[in-house]
């Protein structure tokens, strides 16, 4: 099937991707664009695993304080190169981030940064709903864990849904953002600040 260009330049500003990519994606997809979309995605996650391994030394440090003043977060993303520091797209990523975290208030940027105290509170509270709520005993760990599931979608930064798009997580931005500049993207750590907030 023979696509136009068209077709291509709108799936490129939907993307952010090169008119190649696109091109391949739409020939794919028979022309379809949400099918073109998907195939897309799923070479940008196997581009991210590819890449995951490399080191990534450069980056950005970012920092946005909230327009009330009572909220400020700092954040440190990394990159394999200077040039993609610089690149629009970085840094775009970097403070939509900041503004991501500030209103969403992640606890960890991954599971496994996530103390085991709080995991086994969490376990423990969850397994407790099940039993108050009479389910048989055999899938109480079942339900527990899904639970678990759920709060790390809830607190857990690169599985929370994007405050921009909720439809999306922000592990998908960092998958597409690594599909974009071809190479690896870490988002090391965060800290969060709110006025009266205890530290912990």
């Amino acid at each position: 099937m023979a696509i136009g260009t068209e077709e291509v330049l709108k799936l490129r500003q939907r993307t952010g991707l090169g008119m190649m990519d696109c091109k391949r994606a739409l020939e794919e997809a028979a022309g379809d664009a949400e099918k073109a979309i998907e195939i897309l995605r799923k070479k940008g996650l196997a581009t991210a695993e590819k890449k995951a391994t490399r080191t990534a030394a450069e980056g950005r440090i970012h920092s946005y304080i909230h327009h009330n003043g009572k909220v400020g977060v700092m954040v440190e993303v990394n990159c394999e190169t200077d040039f993609v520091a610089k690149n629009e797209q970085f840094l775009t990523f970097v403070n939509d981030l900041c503004l991501h975290i500030c209103a969403a208030a992640p606890m960890a940027v991954r599971r496994e940064d996530v103390p085991e105290t709080v995991l086994e509170r969490e376990r423990r509270i969850a397994r407790e709903q099940a039993i108050e709520a009479g389910k048989p005993e055999k899938i109480v760990d079942k339900i527990a864990e899904g639970k678990l599931g759920k709060w790390f979608a809830e607190n857990v930064l690169l599985e929370q849904p994007f405050v921009k798009d909720p439809d999306r997580t922000v592990q998908d931005l960092v998958t597409d953002l690594v599909a974009r500049t071809g190479e690896n993207i870490v988002i090391q750590r965060f800290a969060r600040f709110e006025v009266g907030e205890e530290m912990s």
